[in-house]
């Protein structure tokens, strides 16, 4: 990651994508609180932040516009850089609880941020239970959430003896942990398999000004590129279900009680499926819950996840920007029968790993990052009409790690659903425990908080389920 350097730095292609893609009924934010049983010094988190988060350029530089409207953003250090007006401490409304806590959030994710500074912004929020929760708003052109769950984990520290953070201390920080080694392994093979379309998209990307279908021609190339791009581009809308429509301003965020990860590992072993496997069927069984309890017919109907995977090299050092492809998986909500539900998405989900697909997308984004406004919104819009949600999995810490000399309880998080969609879910491990966050647009899914009820009740069918084959593997001896 760049340190303090250049005054400005121009944006990446892939990078304009996502700024251009804000919008007020569907920030370009990625959002996450962290929460915790005790209180946090506020002088030490500011400390904390301070040295640790502002050691990255990004976090103090703001973004331009260009005035050409063929120019492109760049970053520049904000002159009237201010910590305090990034860094604010609120206290949460009676009753103190985690209802009133996802009210909050959900206000927050339903704000902008103020792009005449640094985007983004961090809450202190007190009195949570006796202990507080610490809500960060990012917006998506200064990373993925990969990078940003990396550079807000790099303020934590293993040892709650930890001093406070300085100059000094932060030159010997180290991580326990890289998220980036272990997230979306089966793209690394994609990515070598087709970077040659990656690099033309780029070389070329100046004709695609001239000539925006160019860089649908251009996918095409690659062993398998055209399979992937037919699979992108031609697949037809997605059903109209309750969870499409137009998007209001209003958001609502919700998230689960976290589940022991062993126990979906169990239910994995039993069944022969991943972790993803497991808990992306329970969601699915959610949402084909949520849909009938709404009085919408779910029989025999398949919605798509746009899903976010990761192109870094595994053992390569984290970096801002933004480095992921783009997959679609269609989840098989209209499956009534729990067993059939998780082995369609077990062969769904294989079907598309090391897939060049995610590759393709991203050469589509670095290159409408370059073409006219008009053009970037017909090929969003296109996206958008091809899915119903965004879905993303982001593993965090293995163990218990420390903010301000305080142990984190619990982390969730939420990125935008681009593509103007209304709903998104996220799963994020952290210290054996594994969360569901859902982020709905109010007008569409008011309480979604439902559906993570939804998924509660399906994950415990699925660990029942598991007991039971194996209480009769027991007995038969098989």
């Amino acid at each position: 990651m760049a340190i303090l350097g250049k005054r400005t730095q121009p944006f990446s292609n892939v990078d304009t994508a996502w700024l251009r893609m804000e919008d007020p009924t569907n920030l370009m934010m990625v959002a996450g609180v962290l929460m915790f049983d005790q209180p946090l010094d506020f002088e030490r988190l500011k400390a904390t932040v301070e040295h640790r988060l502002l050691r990255f350029d990004r976090f103090r530089q703001r973004v331009v516009q260009p005035k050409r409207p063929w120019g492109t953003p760049y970053w520049e250090t904000d002159p009237n850089f201010d910590l305090n007006a990034h860094l604010h401490r609120i206290a949460l409304p009676a009753p103190g609880d985690q209802v009133a806590l996802q009210a909050l959030v959900s206000d927050l994710m339903s704000t902008p941020l103020d792009f005449s500074k640094p985007v983004w912004q961090m809450h202190l929020i007190e009195n949570l239970d006796g202990g507080c929760a610490l809500f960060a708003r990012l917006h998506h052109c200064i990373a993925d959430g990969i990078a940003l769950m990396h550079v807000l984990l790099s303020m934590t520290d293993t040892d709650p003896n930890a001093p406070w953070p300085s100059p000094e201390t932060v030159k010997k920080q180290t991580q326990a942990w890289n998220p980036l080694a272990t997230l979306f392994r089966p793209a690394a093979t994609a990515v070598r398999t087709t970077r040659r379309v990656t690099k033309t998209l780029r070389d070329e990307g100046m004709e695609i000004l001239d000539n925006p279908s160019r860089a649908l021609d251009l996918a095409k190339m690659g062993a398998s590129g055209a399979a992937a791009l037919g699979k992108l581009l031609l697949i037809g809308p997605d059903p109209k279900t309750i969870f499409k429509g137009k998007l209001g301003v209003a958001k609502r965020a919700a998230w689960s009680t976290p589940i022991p990860l062993a126990d979906v590992k169990a239910v994995g072993r039993i069944t022969g499926a991943t972790v993803n496997d497991v808990l992306l069927a329970a969601v699915t069984g959610a949402l084909r819950r949520y849909m009938q309890a709404r009085g919408e017919l779910a029989e025999g109907i398949d919605i798509r996840a746009v899903v976010p995977v990761n192109l870094r090299p595994p053992d390569s050092a984290p970096e801002l920007g933004n480095r992921f492809g783009l997959v679609f998986l269609s989840l098989p909500v209209g499956v009534d029968d729990l067993v059939d539900r998780l082995f369609d998405v077990k062969r769904r989900m294989e079907e598309i790993k090391g897939s060049p697909e995610a590759v393709i997308a991203f050469g589509i984004l670095n290159a409408i990052g370059m073409a006219p406004a008009e053009v970037q919104d017909i090929v969003v819009n296109i996206f958008g009409l091809k899915a119903t949600a965004v879905m993303t999995n982001v593993p965090g810490p293995p163990e218990t790690v420390y903010l301000a000399g305080k142990p984190i309880r619990g982390i969730m998080f939420w990125v935008p659903q681009s593509g103007r969609l209304g709903l998104g879910v996220s799963i994020l491990s952290y210290a054996g425990q594994v969360t569901l966050g859902v982020a709905t647009d109010a007008g569409l899914v008011p309480d979604p908080e439902t559906i993570i009820a939804g998924f509660h009740q399906e994950f415990e069918e699925l660990v029942e389920l598991a007991r039971a084959i194996k209480n009769y593997e027991g007995e038969t001896g098989r």
